[in-house]
């Protein structure tokens, strides 16, 4: 067997190999993900890997049966308009000058009823102060999606930023509401727009809560008002306060005061923040806790115990003036049952505030109202 015999030979097998179709080095590009959706369009691109493409005419195939004929373009672009359209796609190449044909690797595309919602995902809703946090967007499992950006005022919707790249992060310094949507392919596909995000930025402002009156304790049936103040330059700018208490969180108001009567299920931590009125995404921080310690009532209010269990009690009626009537007195326990004789001492006095416990010698106070003409 000569070498001209083998020669001959394998140019016999390779004749036969490409003219019975079965050359797979051609390839079909879809510019689109795994999953389309209904509506969006599908660019396919068939390249024959050999020769000037205008020596090739095309045909485009799905699920081997030819839907796109022989024709001289390379580049078809297919609505999917239907989940009908899902199934495996093949370009197949004729050269014109022979019977000589290419076909491609085959592409599989499932195509979904609908439309995608974009997802925005915050890695933080408190921007700190001087800082900022990020933004996700994202469409489901599929790929190919480029995103777009808006941020919601209380006047408006606009359109911040259209993000070329496909990481779908951003990072934020303003507060606000947020939305993204993604977009993909030519003419473009949008999905609908996520969900809205609430981003809040932190003011440096330190603020505090005072309470009046300002006793370590009070006491059932008693008016307490909470003023929240804010301090470092809050002077010059108009404010609205939100409240949290052991029980609630109060709504946003113009008032910087909470006034309450108190009860024994009052005891425990108040705090308030602040926020500016014409930007309800920024606020301060929550205040330091204001403790609020309540005590049951009774006719004669204990206010301190002194070393020879002689007790002082008050009885207050705020916003008026009162006669406080202090009476000394100790129990006698001449008896083991401390029901002995009792002997008091009385001094009565006109005063818009009550003494101080430091002031008088360890007894009981009791207070009347009297006329605003005493």
């Amino acid at each position: 067997m000569g070498p001209t015999f083998l020669c001959e030979l394998g140019l016999f097998f390779l004749c036969t190999l490409l003219c019975s179709g079965h050359a797979q080095d051609a390839v079909l590009t879809v510019e689109s993900s795994s999953t389309t959706y209904i509506g969006e369009t599908v660019s396919f691109k068939c390249d024959m890997k050999e020769g000037k493409h205008t020596d090739w005419e095309y045909k485009l195939m799905k699920d081997g049966r030819a839907f796109i004929p022989y024709n001289r373009y390379k580049n078809y672009r297919k609505q999917m308009k239907s989940t009908s359209d899902t199934g495996k796609y093949q370009c197949s190449g004729h050269m014109k000058k022979s019977h000589y044909t290419k076909n491609s690797n085959t592409v599989s595309l499932t195509v979904l009823a609908g439309k995608p919602r974009a997802t925005l995902t915050p890695g933080s809703t408190i921007i700190p102060v001087g800082g900022s946090v990020t933004l996700a967007c994202s469409v489901g499992s599929s790929a190919g999606w480029k995103y777009e950006w808006f941020r919601h005022d209380p006047n408006s919707e606009v359109q911040m930023r259209t993000d070329d790249q496909q990481n779908g992060v951003i990072r934020v310094s303003q507060g606000g509401i947020y939305r993204c949507r993604g977009r993909r392919g030519n003419p473009v596909y949008y999905t609908d727009k996520s969900g809205d995000v609430i981003i809040e930025i932190t003011f440096s402002n330190k603020v505090v809560v005072k309470g009046r009156p300002s006793w370590p304790q009070i006491f059932s049936g008693e008016t307490i008002s909470l003023t929240c103040e804010v301090q470092e330059g809050g002077e010059t700018t108009e404010w609205e306060y939100r409240w949290r208490g052991p029980k609630q969180t109060t709504q946003w108001t113009h008032n910087n005061y909470w006034i309450f009567n108190v009860s024994e299920s009052s005891s425990g931590d108040y705090t308030c923040k602040s926020r500016r009125r014409d930007d309800s995404y920024s606020s301060t921080e929550w205040s330091e806790a204001f403790n609020l310690s309540a005590s049951s009532s009774t006719d004669d209010q204990r206010v301190s115990q002194v070393e020879d269990q002689q007790q002082v009690y008050s009885s207050l009626l705020h916003g008026d003036r009162c006669v406080y009537e202090s009476i000394r007195w100790s129990k006698n326990t001449e008896n083991g049952l401390g029901h002995g004789r009792s002997s008091q001492s009385r001094e009565a006095h006109t005063s818009l505030s009550p003494p101080t416990s430091s002031s008088l010698s360890a007894g009981m106070l009791r207070c009347s109202q009297a006329s605003r003409d005493t």
